[in-house]
This record gives structure tokens, C-alpha cells and sequence, in this order.
């Protein structure tokens, strides 16, 4: 008996939402990149980018983003491709949020919203959750007007999608002060995450073990870094945008008896927002505190440069560009050894450990710098321990290393390496 497809054949899977993506055209590399840049990041909202539009124009225009033939064109564009969406290269201001729901009678989402809405569908721990509504009340709170004209443009057959994700659609029932209660509340929470995750750290800290942060442009591979670095696959690893939101934090063997304490973290991107940013500060505090920096660059991108400078201006904000930092061009593997990339990489970081994470390539050498780093912290000192202090000479051995013993009468002569949290304890019985 033939079976019964006649159900199946009729199930239509929802299309994704079609987008057209605008950009202004400030005839420089730097904004083709940009463009280039925001097609992936609607990929990876879920969306289907369906066509491009660039103006030539020195600056937006403060009403409506792109000028009024500009616009026209657009509104027949949205109508000719049914389109669900426009994504706008820039943050919109309040107004030109408005005018242009008004004129093209779609969703109209920004650069920054767009990558709320990425954050929204990575976020899986309360503690991302929390960052991420936070992120999205703040900037939905001065859009609320123009907002809810979009929203009410679209009618009530719209299916959800990007843009409305996190919160959902009752922070449009929200009035300012009821945005305002839930934006503090949101920020006590945080604090109690700030305080949870200082904890933690002082507990890392109590281990003498070094810390490290890795940090890089999103998708250069940091997590499959980290796994490689410990050996295992724990961390998710995928070849998507901010695939990393939620921090994690492994105890990794780095040889030679040494382990270090390293934190993977949220990509960063070009023109992160600041709010963003603030936003995460729970989670960027990890990069605070570290004690090194393992900078992860996709070596096989040709905007690699560029992103390394949009890494640099991100830490710069935090005020860490003076922590010890390692650069790792990850992904060598697809680079040709003897191609134009490979000779522009060399020459800006000749300092840079060439490495592939999948194969393996250069891990050796990674492991070599994070054990000199280790090194770098520690101090050589003499102590004199008394017997009934014997516990300073096992702490020495399980945050250091003990060098030379000399049991005498009264006391334990020995020679030490340890860090500067460790050294405090010794220092009484320093020679």
C-alpha cells in the first residue's frame, strides 16, 4: 500500500522574513565592509537578505536616513519584493524610526536592534537574559513613539520575528515610568551578578592560578580555542555570529605542572553600541580583571585587520590595552602560505602565533607564551618557616613552585616561586 503523503505535502514551512538592507556610501573600503558585515548579521538574525540599497551621501538625513527620492525608491522596492523588513546600516534616531515606518510600511530595524535581536536568540543563562533585556529596554525606551507607530503599521498578522524578540511585545504596552522600574530592577539584578561573579574571582584568585581572558572579533573561533586548549569540546563551537554569549570559565593545563583560569567571552563587533556594552559589563568584566588577554583574530578574513582595530577600540574603552596580551591568527589552515593575506598578516602582527585550533597547528606554541606569562607574575624569594607554619610551605607548592628545601633546626629554609597574592602570606618570613 502507497502511504499517504497528502499531509505532509501540504505542510508549508514559514519562509524567513525577507529583508532589503540600506547603507549610506561614503565611497571608502571601510562602508563596502560594513554592508558586507550587515548581510551576515541578518543571516544570522534568521532572515533572508532579498536586496541591497546604497546613497551616496555625505551624512544621513536627520528626518528620514536617506534622501526623499532615495525613499521612494525604497517604499517600490519594500512593495515589489514583499518585504518583511528594512535594515538600516546606522543606529536611527527616535524620529527617522517613525518617518520611515510611516513611509515604507514594513519593520524597520537598525544596526543596533539587529544585534539585540542575535543576542536575544543566544541568550540561554539568566544572567544573558538579564543583559540582554536590559540592553533592549534602554534602547527601546527613548523609541517608544516611533516604535509603536512600526508596530502597528505591520497589523496584527505579523508572526513575531526579528525585532521583537527578549521582552516581547508587552514592553509596547509599557509606559516610560513602567520602563524606567523594570530598567532598575534589571540593574539590581546585575549588580547581584556583578557581586556573584566578584565572588568567584576572588575564590580563582585564592587558587593562585593565573587568569586569562579570551576576547576577539565575533566568529574568529575563541571557543574553539578554548577547546582546544583544554582538550575537550564543552564549549559550543559553531560557525555563526556571537554564537558565544553566556561567559564560560575552564581551569586549562597549559604544561610544565602550570594551569591557568581562562574566560571565553561575548564577540565583539564593529561599532559595538555603548550601551551595549554597558550592558554586558557583568560579563566584559572578566576581560577587567584578567591578568592576560589571548586576542583571537580569523585569519582567513580579509577584514582581519580591520577587526583587530575594532577589538583594540573595545578594550581600549574597558582600559585594558596595557594587559599582557597574546595574539593568535587562528584559522591558518585556510590562508595560503605564500599569499597576499599571509604576507599582510605577517607584516601587521609580526608578534602573532600563526594557529589553526581545528588541526592543532601552533597549539604547542600557544601553551609556550601562556606558561612565560605565568612566569612573568611569579616572584623568587627566600623564606624562613617556622614548623608550626609548615601550611605556607604546601601553599607555595600548590600556587608555585618550591625550588630548594633546607630543613634546619628551628625552621624550613626555602626557595620559592610564586605570585604576588601568595607572596603577601610569605612576606613575614621573607630572608
Amino acid at each position: 500500500m502507497t502511504p499517504d503523503h497528502s499531509e505532509l505535502n501540504e505542510t508549508v514551512l514559514p519562509r524567513p522574513e525577507r529583508a532589503i538592507l540600506v547603507g549610506i556610501e561614503a565611497l571608502t573600503e571601510e562602508s563596502r565592509h560594513r554592508m558586507q558585515e550587515l548581510l551576515e548579521l541578518v543571516r544570522a538574525a534568521g532572515a533572508s537578505p532579498i536586496g541591497v540599497m546604497v546613497q551616496k551621501r555625505g551624512r544621513p538625513d536627520p528626518a528620514t536616513f536617506l534622501g526623499h527620492g532615495k525613499l521612494e525608491e525604497l517604499a517600490g522596492e519594500v512593495a515589489n519584493e514583499d518585504a518583511d523588513m528594512v535594515v538600516f546600516d546606522a543606529e536611527l534616531s527616535p524620529t527617522q524610526v517613525k518617518n520611515l515606518a510611516d513611509q515604507l510600511q514594513c519593520k524597520v530595524l537598525d544596526r543596533s536592534e539587529l544585534i539585540l535581536d542575535i543576542f536575544a536568540q543566544h541568550a540561554h543563562s539568566r544572567e544573558g537574559k538579564l543583559q540582554v533585556e536590559l540592553a533592549q529596554l534602554t534602547y527601546l525606551l527613548p523609541r517608544l513613539v516611533g516604535r509603536g507607530v512600526m508596530m502597528s503599521r505591520i497589523g496584527g498578522g505579523m508572526r513575531g520575528g526579528i525585532g521583537v524578540r527578549g521582552p516581547g511585545e508587552t514592553k509596547l504596552e509599557m509606559d516610560r515610568r513602567r520602563l524606567r522600574r523594570r530598567i532598575t530592577r534589571l540593574n539590581r539584578q546585575l549588580e547581584d551578578v556583578r557581586r556573584r561573579r566578584d565572588t568567584e574571582r576572588q575564590a580563582r584568585r585564592q587558587s593562585g592560578l593565573a587568569t586569562g581572558s579570551i576576547v576577539g572579533y565575533t566568529n574568529a573561533g575563541k571557543s574553539t580555542v578554548l577547546n582546544a586548549l583544554a582538550g575537550s569540546e564543552e564549549v559550543a563551537a559553531h560557525d555563526r555570529l556571537f554564537e558565544t554569549l553566556d561567559p564560560t570559565v575552564r581551569r586549562v593545563d597549559v604544561g610544565a605542572g602550570l594551569q591557568v583560569m581562562l574566560s571565553d567571552t561575548v564577540g565583539f563587533i564593529r561599532n559595538l553600541p555603548p550601551k551595549l556594552i554597558a550592558a554586558f559589563q557583568a560579563t566584559l568584566e572578566e576581560v577587567v580583571e584578567a591578568d592576560f588577554i589571548i586576542e583571537v583574530i580569523d585569519a582567513s578574513d580579509p577584514e582581519a585587520t580591520g577587526h583587530h582595530q575594532a577589538t583594540q577600540q573595545i578594550l581600549d574603552s574597558l582600559g585594558v590595552l596595557t594587559t599582557p596580551r597574546v595574539i593568535v591568527l587562528n584559522k591558518w589552515d585556510l590562508v595560503s602560505t605564500d599569499s597576499a593575506q599571509a604576507q599582510t598578516l605577517r607584516t601587521d602582527f609580526p608578534e602573532a602565533l600563526p594557529m589553526s585550533a581545528l588541526t592543532g597547528e601552533g597549539l604547542e606554541q600557544l601553551q609556550s607564551q601562556l606558561r612565560n606569562l605565568v612566569r612573568e607574575r611569579r616572584v623568587h624569594v627566600t623564606v624562613r618557616l617556622p614548623y608550626n607554619h609548615l601550611e605556607l610551605l604546601n601553599l607555595s607548592h600548590s600556587r608555585g613552585r618550591v625550588l630548594d628545601t633546607d630543613y634546619q633546626p628551628e625552621y624550613v629554609v626555602a626557595t620559592v616561586e610564586v605570585d604576588e597574592e601568595t607572596l603577601g602570606q610569605l612576606r613575614p618570613y621573607l630572608e
